[in-house]
């Protein structure tokens, strides 16, 4: 919570005074005025506030009649004994609020306007920051293109067919036959029988010539290019179950949660799962559908909550749960699972939210 502006009101007896707060008001202390009426007597502090349980939606707010007020006292001061008191009152922003006094002396009420969302994405972040400085949190692979229907996506599930094939690849790196047939190897290739065929009459003219028998050196020859050429079809086995491990990582098609969370996985990570009561570690940008960034966090210290607790919106508790330590995800947040129908700093009423998250601990 931090403070944003100082607020502060003159109450007068006999007087009510009614502010409706453009934003939301903490009330931290009331103090009786310089000149006393009543030098003796005790001034009662009294505020009236709607009831919220008789709120459905903002339009019935203009229909609310004095009837479901709620009436409190705030405070009592005596001159001479009690001055001034201290108070932790917060007002909610564009509701309305009735301050009366009871008594003859005058009260003056000061506090702070304040911003409760500091602590919370999107405002824990460094905004003020370089915002094309994302070194530390690369999302070059996140899609920040929210005009995808989620149909489409289920394409991606179709990558996983390239893979079935690799054991068809198998039997090839298992044939060490052709080096006990010369005949057979004639007829993979057109360059490999030529040199072959060169490399045996090279053999057979330094048998004739020299009169000896030198059958190991000749067999020496023909077994290196071969032992080469099984060093390889292993190096690209390796290489291929390399790339199906990469492919293996990455994340499928977009999937709905509850509340109408969408989740996109673009990386898997490894190790502890995030559950409700753990201490969760993100990077985050924060976006609206038409690719504006209003938060982001990718440097520094990283944004830290408890998860499922409340600490963040309803749409993080739903989207961040499951991940995974070093995992990568897009969390489409509707309004009801965010904000709703109030205006936050940049984020208009009934904004769609769209996060591009990265997890790096979890407690």
């Amino acid at each position: 919570m931090t403070a944003v502006a100082v607020w502060s009101i003159l109450l007068t007896p006999g007087q009510k005074e009614t502010i409706v707060p453009q934003a939301d008001l903490q009330i931290k202390n009331a103090a009786l005025g310089e000149k006393l009426s009543d030098e003796s007597g005790r001034t009662t502090v009294k505020l009236t506030y709607a009831n919220p349980a008789n709120i459905d939606d903002e339009d019935e707010l203009d229909e609310e009649s004095p009837e479901d007020g709620i009436t409190a006292v705030l405070c009592s001061l005596t001159a001479g004994k009690i001055e001034q008191s201290a108070c932790d009152l917060i007002l909610e922003s564009d509701e309305e609020y009735t301050f009366e006094l009871i008594g003859k002396n005058t009260v003056y009420l000061y506090g702070n306007y304040i911003d409760q969302n500091t602590n919370q994405p999107p405002y824990d972040s460094d905004m003020d920051s370089d915002m094309s400085d994302e070194g530390a949190y690369n999302l070059d692979d996140v899609s920040s293109d929210v005009e995808v229907h989620p149909d489409e996506l289920q394409g991606l599930e179709d990558d996983s067919d390239r893979f079935e094939e690799l054991p068809e690849d198998e039997p090839k790196a298992e044939e060490p036959k052709p080096s006990k047939r010369p005949r057979d190897d004639a007829m993979d290739t057109d360059a490999q029988p030529a040199e072959k065929v060169s490399k045996k009459k090279k053999a057979k003219k330094q048998k004739g010539e020299d009169g000896k028998a030198i059958p190991v050196a000749v067999e020496e020859k023909a077994v290196e290019p071969k032992g080469e050429k099984e060093e390889e079809k292993k190096a690209d086995k390796k290489e291929k179950k390399k790339q199906k491990a990469a492919e293996e990582k990455k994340g499928g098609a977009s999937k709905e949660l509850a509340g109408g969370v969408k989740i996109r996985d673009v990386k898997i990570g490894d190790g502890k799962t995030a559950k409700n009561g753990a201490k969760v570690s993100m990077r985050y940008i924060g976006k609206l559908q038409n690719g504006k960034i209003f938060d982001q966090n990718t440097k520094s210290k990283p944004f830290s909550f408890k998860l499922g607790s409340g600490e963040v919106i309803k749409g993080w508790d739903v989207g961040v749960a499951g991940m995974q330590i070093g995992g990568e995800r897009e969390i489409i947040v509707p309004p009801a699972m965010g904000y709703g129908a109030r205006k936050m700093g940049d984020i208009p009423a009934n904004s769609t939210l769209i996060f591009e998250v990265k997890c790096l601990e979890i407690k």
